[in-house]
């Protein structure tokens, strides 16, 4: 488990990007019976690695990480809000913008308002989905969606954590994909999607 700002964030598998992001923003990591000793590979990933803090709604901490740009996006199957099962390859096509959250998860709740207005501002020009990790799926996701008043995004659900297994990273996640379904970066942990470093991320991407 890596413990993000006081907030413990689902970890599946070792990665030495996270271990960056956990001494960059909680200076403090808690064990995971999986863990090894990543060496040398932290520091090779730092480069293309960045942290910072985005201010305005709350005091939201993220890395924003590129080391994985031009990798094809995972093909694990989800929900959609029709219970029918969808992969990131049915949004192709446009670019997207994938947020991996749970409804247990402090930031990741606390930085959907600004995910929504996103959805809601950029919605024909670019894809925005957001994807519960929760193991009880729509049974929990659903009535929060509900008492959330979001305009724009919609419950997708990932219960078996597909998604998050694939792309081996923390709550919450963001990845950036262009039309072609290849990624740009990706923001751990959360960010004000309102805010002016947002903004340019998203311009990274020609929107």
């Amino acid at each position: 488990m890596l413990l993000l700002s006081g907030v413990f964030a689902i970890r599946r598998v070792p990665n030495p990007s996270l271990l960056i992001l956990g001494l960059l923003l909680a200076g403090s990591v808690a064990g995971c019976d999986r863990e090894k000793a990543l060496g040398g590979q932290a520091a090779q990933g730092q480069a293309n690695v960045s942290a910072g803090q985005a201010q305005g709604v709350g005091a939201f901490e993220y890395m924003i990480d590129r080391s994985h740009k031009g990798e094809a996006a995972p093909t694990a199957r989800f929900a959609g809000p029709d219970d029918a099962p969808v992969t990131l390859a049915d949004f192709r096509g446009r670019p997207l913008l994938v947020n991996l959250w749970a409804t247990w998860c402090a930031p990741c709740v606390a930085e959907m308002p600004t995910l929504d207005a996103l959805a809601a501002a950029r919605g024909e020009t670019m894809n925005v989905i957001a994807v519960a990790q929760d193991l009880q799926g729509a049974e929990v996701v659903d009535p929060w969606f509900q008492k959330a008043g979001l305009k724009a995004l919609q419950p997708y659900i990932d219960p078996e954590n597909g998604l998050l297994d694939a792309v081996n990273s923390a709550l919450p996640t963001s990845i950036y994909y262009d039309a072609d379904g290849r990624e740009i970066w990706r923001v751990i942990g959360a960010i004000d999607w309102q805010g002016e470093e947002a903004k340019a991320l998203l311009a990274e991407g020609g929107v």
